[in-house]
């Protein structure tokens, strides 16, 4: 059976957190569903994995640079334009703050500003960060503007401990985004008429 990402275009955003290694696996798994990945990366993730890596495994060389441009247009207008969807994961505390109050300083987060299309979000951070109200805040105000947010899931983090913060498998991310877009297909062309409040006719006389 085919899947809803054959010929979709994902625009993969990898932030800077300790789980950026599993980008490469998630690159993987698109294009096994047939999906092009256009590959993002911010500065803080290139520690954490070669940009080299991400190219070479899905064949589009990695976005870095918000002032680049790509055919003559600026790289976050053609990566928002290309989108069938924005992924990103991991998402960071920081990437998510930013983007929940409009701060569009790097081209990951520019890049979100400037699309329409659906925008999911892979968190991962320690359990302290994952609690913490701010954080906590901010997803909601996220979800609240219509993005989805994977829930991070208890399992042993990057400081050695067991809590609350480890982002999803590569697998569960990529069949969350499919189901994403199978929901925006199943309603596509359709309409909805939606009231507000009991609707009343009067009746003729009899």
């Amino acid at each position: 059976m085919s899947s809803v990402l054959k010929d979709r275009n994902i625009v993969l955003g990898v932030a800077g957190s300790i789980a950026a290694y599993k980008a490469a696996e998630i690159v993987r798994l698109l294009r096994k569903r047939g999906a092009s990945v256009y590959p993002l990366m911010t500065q803080a993730a290139i520690h954490f994995v070669h940009p080299l890596t991400l190219t070479s495994l899905s064949a589009q060389e990695v976005a870095l640079d918000l002032f680049e441009t790509k055919r003559g247009r600026m790289r976050h207008l053609s990566l928002a334009e290309l989108a069938d969807l924005v992924l990103i994961a991991p998402a960071t505390a920081n990437v998510m703050g930013k983007i929940a109050h409009g701060i569009a300083d790097d081209l990951l987060t520019t890049a979100v500003m400037a699309t329409r299309v659906p925008v999911v979000l892979a968190p991962a951070m320690d359990e302290g960060m994952y609690e913490n109200p701010v954080v906590q805040a901010n997803m909601r105000e996220l979800k609240s503007r219509g993005m989805h947010i994977i829930d991070a899931v208890k399992g042993q983090l990057a400081s050695g401990e067991v809590g609350k913060g480890r982002m999803v498998e590569p697998q569960k991310i990529v069949d969350y985004a499919e189901g994403v877009l199978q929901s925006r297909q199943d309603f596509a062309g359709k309409l909805f008429m939606v009231t507000a409040g009991p609707t009343r006719e009067a009746l003729d006389k009899v």
